[in-house]
């Protein structure tokens, strides 16, 4: 059985991939203007990925004989990624993806190093796996960022 901190881990790394879900979905819809089509096609894409990684964490959750949290329990915490006033702004949003990317890239961090402590080499694969995918999307992004920072 793993520990309580892997189990709070793998809660709150669930809960924040479907917040990002969430968050990507409304700004794929509501970024507009020829700007916005590249960073609404990855975005859509990246809501894919997302919802594969909530699903691992969930299965994996029920595996340790936890579950994850439903939306009664969900505290949002992406104040960065929520949709501009401008729906104009792709750097804003795309400054949110990064923001939100760094989080989950330390929560993944912290939770390999739980998983290694508490002897469970499943979710520490796990946890290996799906950071290598953020910290691919927050290079992605930060491409993004440098070419709407020097327009």
């Amino acid at each position: 059985m793993s520990s309580d901190r892997v189990v709070d881990l793998l809660r709150t790394a669930y809960a924040d991939e479907i917040e990002t879900v969430m968050n990507y979905q409304t700004n794929a819809i509501v970024l507009d203007g020829v700007r916005a089509e590249e960073i609404k096609e990855s975005l859509r894409q990246d809501i894919q990925e997302e919802l594969t990684h909530a699903e691992q964490l969930g299965q994996r959750l029920k595996q340790l004989d936890a579950r994850p949290p439903g939306s009664a329990e969900f505290t949002a915490r992406q104040d960065s990624l929520q949709p501009p006033e401008d729906s104009t702004d792709v750097l804003a949003v795309v400054e949110g993806v990064l923001d939100a990317e760094e989080d989950a890239i330390a929560t993944y961090r912290d939770l390999i190093d739980a998983a290694e402590e508490a002897s469970d080499p499943v979710t520490e694969d796990l946890a290996v796996t799906i950071l290598a995918d953020e910290e691919a999307h927050r290079t992605e992004f930060r491409g993004f960022q440098t070419e709407y920072r020097n327009d």
